[in-house]
C-alpha cells in the first residue's frame, strides 16, 4: 500500500500542470541549443516581461517539446516560440501580446493591436501556463483594448483557447461582453446586403487589388471571422445557459454563410472574391484571402475547386511561398517605392497562416483531390525555409518579418524602412528594426494542429489526424502538451530505435498508452 502511495505521489509530481509538467520522451536540455542560439546571435533592442537571459526558464516550462528529421521545421518551431515569448509584455492591469516590440504610433493602449490577436491565441494556447491568454483575453473587453480597430475574430479564437485547457469559465464569463463586440460590429460593418464591409487595410491588407477599385468592401475575411464568431457565441451561449442567444447566433452564422456563396463566390473562376462597395460586379483578381471561408469551415465540398490555384506557379505558388495575389494578374506587382506593406503581390507571413490553417481545415473536414498531405507538409517546410536573413556579416539567421519578396527571400518593408528617412529608421514609421520578430502569423500552431495533427475539441473526446503522409519521416515525437488537463505525447517511430517505446505511431496521456497504429493515421479516443 505503501508503494502504491509513493507512486501515486510521484506520478502527481510528474504530470500535474499545476506544478509543472515533465515531457515524457524528449529531453528538454537536448533543444536549449536552440535558444541559446538564437539569444547568442540577437540585438535585443526591445524587452518585453521575459528577456533573452529568461527566455530557457520560461520556454522550458511552458511550451510542447518537438523532435523531427525535418531540421528547418523543427529549428523555426522552436524559434517561433522564442519570439513569441518576447511579445509577452506585462501591463498596470496584467499581461497582453503585443504585435510590435517597438511601441508604433498606430497601436492602443500599451502597444496592442487587435489585428493580429486571433493568431496570438491560436499559438499560446499550447503554453502550460493560462496567465498570460487569460490576461490578454480580458484586456480586450475591460475598457482597454480596442477590438474593432482590425478585423478580429475575438469570440472564435477565445473559445478555441478555452477549448485546449476544456476549460471554458473565461469564455462564459465573457460572453456578455463578446455579445456587445458583435452586435457593434453589426452596427458598424453590416449593411442591407447581409454582408460585413471591410477597409482592406482594417483587415491588415492595406493595397490590395481589389481595394484600388474601392479599398472598402465586401470581403470574405471579415465575413468569415464573423462567421466563426458566431458559431463560437452560440457554443458560449448553450455553455452559459442561454439558449435564446444561441439559437440567435445560429441564425446569424447561417445567413451570413448564405450571403457569402450568392455574392462573393465566383462560379467561373472558382473562387471567392472581393466585392467593391458601390460596384456592380466583383472585383476580377483571385486574391490569397479567398481561402479565409475554410479558415472557420464555412464553404461546401462545391467550393473546394478554388484549392486547384494554391500550388500553379502561375497563380499562388513562388520559389519563397504564397504571393497575396495570383501571380498572372496585372496588377501583381512587387514594389520597392511608396508604402513599404503592399498586399499586391508580396509574401506576408499572416496570409500564409491563414491559408495554411484553412488548408489543414479542407484536410481534416473536406473531400476533395485538389491538395493532399504532401502539399501541406511542402508548403509548411517553404514557409520555415524562409523565414531567415542573412545578416551584413554573411551570417544566415532565422528571421521573422512583415512581408517578403516571393522571388528573392527579401524581407521588403525591412529593405525600405531602414533607409526611409534621411538613409535612416523613422520614428514615425515605428523606429529601428521594427519589423524584427513580427507577431503577426502562425507557426507553432501549424505544426501542433496541422502537422502533427492535434485537432482540439470540447468534452472527453480526442482526435489526432497528421497531415504528414506515411513514409515520409522515419519519426517524429510532440512531447509535454497540455491538453484537457493532461499532459499528451504523440510520437511515431518506424523501427521503433528512435524513443525505444515501440513501432509505429502512438498516443500517450500523462505516461499511459492511449492509443497506437502501425501506420500514420486519424486516431479517435477518449481521454
Amino acid at each position: 500500500m505503501k508503494l502504491k502511495l509513493l507512486f501515486a505521489v510521484l506520478f502527481y509530481l510528474v504530470y500535474c500542470d499545476d506544478i509543472g509538467a515533465q515531457p515524457l520522451i524528449l529531453k528538454s536540455a537536448d533543444f536549449r541549443h536552440y535558444i541559446d542560439s538564437f539569444s547568442r546571435n540577437d540585438e535585443e533592442l526591445y524587452r518585453g516581461a521575459i528577456s533573452n537571459a529568461e527566455s530557457w526558464n520560461f520556454l522550458e516550462q511552458n511550451i510542447p517539446l518537438l523532435d523531427c528529421p525535418d531540421r528547418v521545421i523543427e529549428q523555426t518551431y522552436y524559434f517561433r516560440w522564442w519570439t513569441y515569448r518576447k511579445h509577452i509584455s506585462k501591463t498596470p492591469t496584467g499581461y497582453i501580446i503585443t504585435e510590435f516590440l517597438p511601441p508604433v504610433p498606430w497601436a492602443g493602449k500599451y502597444n496592442g493591436i487587435s489585428c493580429p490577436a486571433g493568431f496570438h491565441f491560436s499559438e499560446g494556447r499550447w503554453l502550460h501556463s493560462r496567465t498570460y491568454l487569460d490576461d490578454y483575453a480580458k484586456y480586450w473587453f475591460n475598457g482597454e483594448g480596442s477590438p474593432r480597430t482590425y478585423s478580429f475574430w475575438s469570440a472564435k479564437a477565445i473559445y478555441e483557447y478555452c477549448m485546449v485547457a476544456n476549460d471554458f469559465s473565461l469564455a462564459i464569463n465573457l460572453f456578455p461582453e463578446l455579445v456587445k463586440n458583435y452586435q457593434a460590429w453589426e452596427n458598424e460593418n453590416l449593411d442591407s446586403t447581409g454582408l460585413f464591409r471591410q477597409e482592406d487595410g482594417k483587415d491588415g491588407m492595406e493595397v490590395s487589388v481589389c481595394g484600388a477599385i474601392n479599398s472598402v468592401g465586401y470581403r470574405s475575411t471579415i465575413n468569415a471571422y464573423m462567421y466563426g464568431d458566431a458559431l463560437a457565441l452560440e457554443a458560449i451561449g448553450r455553455l452559459a445557459g442561454d439558449t435564446d442567444k444561441a439559437s440567435t447566433f445560429r441564425a446569424k452564422a447561417a445567413g451570413i454563410r448564405r450571403h457569402v456563396q450568392q455574392k462573393l463566390w465566383d462560379e467561373a473562376a472558382g473562387f471567392y472574391k472581393v466585392l467593391p462597395v458601390g460596384a456592380t460586379a466583383l472585383c476580377d483578381a483571385r486574391e490569397l484571402h479567398g481561402y479565409t471561408p475554410w479558415f472557420t469551415n464555412m464553404p461546401d465540398d462545391s467550393n473546394n475547386i478554388a484549392w486547384k490555384f494554391l500550388l500553379d506557379s502561375s497563380h499562388f505558388y513562388a520559389p519563397f511561398g504564397l504571393t497575396t495575389v495570383e501571380r498572372n494578374h496585372p496588377g501583381f506587382k512587387i514594389y520597392y517605392t511608396w508604402h513599404e506593406c503592399q498586399w499586391n503581390g508580396p509574401i506576408w507571413p499572416y496570409a500564409t497562416s491563414v491559408t495554411l490553417t484553412a488548408m489543414a481545415n479542407l484536410l481534416n473536414d473536406y473531400n476533395q483531390a485538389y491538395v493532399g498531405k504532401s502539399d501541406y507538409l511542402h508548403l509548411l517546410h517553404q514557409y520555415a525555409s524562409s523565414q531567415r536573413r542573412i545578416r551584413e556579416d554573411g551570417k544566415l539567421v532565422p528571421w521573422i518579418d512583415e512581408n517578403l519578396n516571393p522571388l528573392t527571400g527579401d524581407w521588403i518593408s525591412r529593405t525600405r524602412l531602414k533607409t526611409w528617412q534621411n538613409g535612416q529608421w523613422s520614428e514615425e514609421k515605428g523606429g529601428r528594426e521594427r519589423g524584427k520578430d513580427y507577431n503577426h502569423s502562425l507557426f507553432c500552431d501549424l505544426v501542433i494542429s496541422g502537422l502533427i495533427g492535434l485537432r482540439p475539441a470540447a468534452g472527453d473526446s480526442l482526435l489526432i489526424n497528421p497531415l504528414l503522409p506515411n513514409h515520409t519521416w522515419d519519426y517524429f515525437c510532440l512531447d509535454n502538451i497540455p491538453y484537457h488537463g493532461k499532459i499528451l505525447t504523440i510520437m511515431y517511430d518506424r523501427t521503433g530505435d528512435r524513443y525505444h517505446r515501440g513501432r509505429g505511431f502512438r498516443v500517450f496521456e500523462n505516461g499511459r498508452l492511449l492509443a497506437r497504429s502501425a501506420i500514420l493515421k486519424k486516431l479517435t479516443m477518449k481521454l
